[in-house]
């Protein structure tokens, strides 16, 4: 393969002299040009950035095999763990031959139908299913599709029974949850501002809680919470199974905290309901779910580990709140589910948790939150969704799987405390011999990490080449589940590795807030501290170790190959954050500040400027090769990130390795077709090979 990646062979790219002077930091942004996608200058670097990707892709050798590897482990296709309402079970399923899940119903006598197939709304694929809420009663469905990978959907009510449409579509419905009111005509949702309605801002990230009644003009329903919010405000609604109380959720943005709201629906009206605090002003994070007269509050609030708690719902004063699960110093408390139906002789909690990112399921004593039974799972992995009937019942249903086991439903049955499989994914696909084990490393400060390491199985002839996968951030765990990418890499005789780094959520919110804001840099820390590891256990060489990571993980990724541009040969660098002085301006990263911090304040700048990755580009530095993956849809995180950092690099580097930029358009940040990631995914491993493979 070509090997001329001299800066006369990138597109031109002009480097402006713009420096600014923000809190006494003098900050240069050559390439600011390149944030405005409609200039004309933009999109002609961008066509020819196209152009230079097309001509490296023919020169990775892998490509055609990969592609063809992963297309056979994908056409597995998935299944849904059910939701049931009204005696009816609705859960997606994907066949093989389909580009997205269809939404299915399950009817009482256990006939099966189709309800919402996005595959046919929409051939092209470029269409998604975001979200689906079932009525109480089970007869009505409210659903929202969006286009493009926008993530901004249509929401419309269908008449389960016969697939009629009977409300919307109503818009501005991003980022909300639905709560039906009993009898199915009427909801309560948060929806953003209209276009105009806040001069000099962004409508989207004004948000409110309404009411909404079938038939009637949304721009015409109550507003019940928000007047006045400040923006990046995220509501979420909830309504007690008798319609009695109404529970809204309210946090700023991505924040690690949340307010609560309670209104008593029986002494106020549903469309102005008396709400009252329960959690405000408090630095933690607490849910709420009714059931059998009773409030559960699963919660963070002096247990950063999570413990489960009950109160009755008139009465939520923090010191009557009954500790019913106690948070365990070395498990994370996930889920839970309540089963009390009257084929038990004792009413049971089925609880979820996860130990250093593995899931265990226990069954407790309702009273008491006494454990009573261990719950033997199919293997050493994941849960997914846990779900049960909402009047309670004896079964409970959850999603299992791990790197190289396609995640299956399972029923769990409380009479004899028994695990039974419910629904495998529709396809099939052999797998190799692989093998996962957890290792633990040691990061610069001390502190242990956890970290997933997939590899053929015997004895390695000498080091491999290896990719190595984090996130750090944002309170989400990275938990084994079936990866495609993961067995095609590790089945062609190399390593797949995934880090469990602070900024996550596998050890709870302490590890969680020991990644963010002012240490950040641990998160960094960690991900050096791994591959650091692979490289001294004989695992790898720095020639043969790739990086990868999306969106938070993009940017890990980004600050890994500035701060140690020597310690690894290839980086994927996906929907990536980059340019962190800039990045509240764009997207949704005004939302983020409670996560990294903003530039608006002179210590938090100092924070960012120290590790953003567009800031920290040496010029002569040799560097990895570099693959910017970004998406034209993506409304979360701007590709501008990725532009301006490539077209640092590339007038930088005084290495042979190319610095390549892939854009898609009509996809977005977050869900797609499969066809689409089918070829996204066998680019990246292509690319990582034809870099990785040379050590």
């Amino acid at each position: 393969m070509s090997t001329d990646h001299t800066p006369s062979a990138y597109p031109p790219a002009e480097r402006s002299n713009l420096v600014e002077e923000v809190h006494g930091h003098r900050i240069a942004d050559p390439y600011r040009w390149l944030e405005d996608a409609a200039d004309p200058a933009v999109a002609a670097w961008s066509q020819a950035q196209d152009e230079l990707l097309a001509g490296h892709r023919q020169g990775w050798p892998d490509r055609a095999a990969l592609r063809e590897r992963l297309a056979q482990l994908m056409a597995v296709g998935a299944v849904g763990t059910p939701v049931w309402r009204g005696g009816r079970g609705f859960h997606l399923r994907r066949a093989p031959e389909q580009d997205h899940a269809v939404l299915l119903v399950i009817e009482p006598e256990g006939t099966e139908r189709v309800l919402i197939d996005p595959n046919t709304v929409d051939p092209s694929g470029a269409t998604t299913l975001d979200f689906h809420y079932p009525s109480p009663e089970g007869t009505l469905l409210a659903y929202a599709l969006s286009v493009g990978g926008t993530e901004e959907p249509l929401l419309r009510v269908m008449d389960v029974a016969t697939g009629e449409v009977v409300d919307g579509p109503i818009d501005r419905m991003r980022h909300t949850g639905i709560a039906w009111l009993p009898g199915g005509q009427a909801f309560y949702y948060a929806r953003f501002l209209a276009p105009g309605s806040v001069p000099g801002d962004d409508p989207k990230l004004h948000r409110r809680v309404y009411l909404h009644r079938l038939g009637t003009d949304p721009e015409t329903d109550p507003l019940i919470l928000g007047d006045g919010s400040p923006r990046g405000r995220y509501f979420s609604p909830h309504v007690s199974p008798d319609g009695r109380w109404l529970v809204v959720s309210e946090s700023q943005g991505t924040d690690p905290r949340n307010d609560l709201w309670l209104a008593d629906l029986s002494a106020s009206p549903a469309d102005a309901p008396a709400l009252r605090p329960v959690q405000q002003g408090v630095d933690a994070l607490t849910y709420a779910h009714f059931h059998g007269g009773r409030v559960y509050l699963q919660t963070n609030r002096d247990a950063p580990r999570w413990r489960l708690c009950v109160a009755d719902p008139a009465d939520l004063a923090y010191e009557s709140w009954q500790e019913l699960i106690p948070e365990d110093p070395g498990a994370v408390l996930e889920d839970y589910a309540v089963l009390d139906g009257p084929a038990l002789e004792t009413p049971v909690l089925l609880v979820a948790t996860t130990r250093h990112a593995l899931s265990e399921l226990t069954v407790h004593e309702l009273a008491t939150g006494e454990e009573v039974a261990k719950v033997a799972l199919p293997g050493v992995g994941s849960l997914g969704m846990l779900t049960a009937h909402p009047e309670g019942g004896h079964e409970a249903w959850f999603g299992y799987g791990d790197y190289t086991t396609p995640g299956a439903v399972h029923r769990f049955d409380a009479r004899f405390r028994t695990v039974h499989p419910w629904a495998a994914p529709p396809g099939a696909a052999a797998v190799g011999d692989l093998v996962t084990e957890q290792v633990t490393y040691t990061s610069a400060d001390g502190t242990d990490v956890h970290m997933f390491v997939v590899s053929p199985a015997g004895t390695a002839d000498g080091p491999r080449p290896t990719v190595l996968y984090g996130y750090g951030g944002f309170n989400i765990s990275l938990t084994p589940w079936y990866s495609a990418m993961a067995i095609a890499w590790a089945e062609a005789g190399g390593v797949w590795a995934v880090a469990n780094l602070r900024g996550g959520g596998e050890e709870g919110e302490r590890w969680h807030r020991d990644g963010m804001l002012a240490r950040k840099q641990n998160v960094f820390d960690d991900f050096h501290a791994a591959a650091d590891w692979l490289v001294a256990t004989g695992t790898t060489t720095p020639g043969q170790l790739a990086i990868m990571g999306g969106s938070n993980g993009g940017l890990l990724v980004g600050a890994a190959l500035t701060q140690r541009p020597a310690a690894y040969a290839a980086v994927v660098c996906s929907a990536p954050l980059l340019d962190m002085v800039r990045y509240e301006l764009f997207g949704l990263g005004a939302t983020w500040a409670g996560e990294y911090g903003t530039a608006a304040d002179p210590e938090q700048l100092g924070w960012l400027l120290s590790y953003s990755p567009y800031h920290h580009v040496r010029e002569g530095t040799a560097y990895p090769a570099v693959l910017f993956t970004v998406f034209d849809g993506d409304s979360r995180v701007d590709p501008l990130h990725a532009r301006k950092l490539a077209a640092a690099l590339q007038h930088a580097t005084s290495g042979d390795r190319p610095v390549l930029l892939r854009r898609e358009g009509d996809v977005g940040h977050g869900n797609r077709s499969v066809s689409r990631s089918l070829d996204l995914y066998a680019d990246e491993l292509a690319f990582l090979s034809a870099y990785t493979r040379q050590g």
